[in-house]
């Protein structure tokens, strides 16, 4: 295997760890850490027999994983203090969701960001109470504020100046420039409740999510690690008596169904995952350059497939706004002396 589909390979079936030549568990572990998955296989991996090193990599990566957890739900209830006045909902979004839900895609995962949704109609509200309480812009420029606040689907985001950690503050799930609208209001009113002020979005609308940031937001850059929070859902819904129906009837109301049926087709091609078929097989054209561009990482956890990352860069820019305003962003951009990070 000369990509990161070793990594995946023994994430869909921890045995197979048995398998592995010393030069192996190199690439999995140099692999799963570039991918921000070492948390995730160290977990998979608990109470396997593996060599003394990698025990000690997967060990660190345990301790870590349990640090972002605990910092990310005080995170979580850093935010809803501040917004309980307000008597908003706060919806949690993300690894943060999946890690106060206690789900199976929680476990082990590295959380960074803390993401939240709330009503649009509140949003002033919330990012007043928010600076109030200790929360600054990190973006200052006015040009990049004005752009958040009417293209994108969340604040220009915020970081607290006591704990330097960052807060996203979503009213959506898609840039408003996206071809896709998803509906807000039906992700708000359908939210799970965790008691004391927080909820998550219900089981279908976090898979259409992750979906969604995964194919319809971006460049894929870390969407192996989506991808495996797709795996770990379906595998924890899909037992659910309806869930598949659901999640068809609910993919269709936010207008994602193919981004998720192209999800639920990766996910089995390369986590082995199990789906349902009638909603996976809805148009499978380009499913090869995305499985090539998700497991592009060489034995060293390098970056390959230079051409084919270009091209899902560029990508990610044309389906996330309309060529005119596109022209324009890239002007202004270029004008400013703006350079992309690589």
């Amino acid at each position: 295997m000369r990509d990161a589909r070793i990594l995946a390979w023994i994430l869909a079936d921890p045995a197979r760890s048995a398998q592995l030549k010393p030069h192996q568990w190199t690439a999995t572990l140099t692999i799963a850490q570039a991918e921000r998955l070492l948390g995730s296989l160290a977990h998979a991996l608990a109470g396997l027999p593996i060599p003394d090193a990698a025990a000690r990599v997967l060990a660190r990566a345990r301790l870590a994983a349990e640090a972002d957890r605990r910092q990310a739900l005080w995170e979580a209830e850093m935010a809803r203090r501040a917004l309980a006045p307000l008597g908003v909902p706060v919806i949690l979004l993300k690894g943060t969701a999946y890690a106060a839900a206690g789900m199976d895609a929680g476990q082990g995962r590295m959380i960074g960001d803390l993401d939240i949704l709330v009503p649009r109609d509140r949003l002033d509200a919330a990012e007043a109470a928010l600076l109030v309480a200790g929360w600054e812009w990190v973006k200052p420029d006015p040009y990049d504020d004005g752009y958040y606040r009417q293209h994108m689907h969340e604040l220009p985001p915020l970081i607290h100046k006591g704990r330097d950690r960052m807060i996203d503050v979503h009213h959506t799930i898609l840039p408003l420039t996206a071809r896709q609208r998803p509906d807000a209001a039906a992700l708000v009113a359908d939210a799970v409740g965790l008691g004391g002020g927080l909820a998550v979005l219900s089981p279908e609308d976090m898979v259409i999510h992750a979906a969604a940031h995964l194919l319809a937001d971006g460049d894929l850059s870390g969407g192996l690690r989506n991808l495996w929070d797709i795996d770990r859902m379906l595998r924890e819904f899909g037992e659910t008596e309806g869930f598949w129906t659901r999640l068809l009837e609910r993919s269709r109301k936010h207008g994602l169904t193919l981004h998720v049926s192209r999800a639920l087709r990766l996910s089995h091609h390369i986590f082995e995952t199990p789906v349902d078929h009638y909603l996976a097989w809805q148009g499978r054209r380009g499913d090869l350059f995305y499985a090539g561009r998700l497991l592009a990482r060489d034995g060293w956890g390098a970056e390959t497939a230079k051409l084919l990352r270009q091209a899902f860069y560029i990508r990610s820019h044309w389906i996330r706004m309309p060529p005119a305003v596109l022209a324009r962003h890239l002007f202004t951009k270029w004008r400013k002396g703006y350079q992309p990070i690589r």
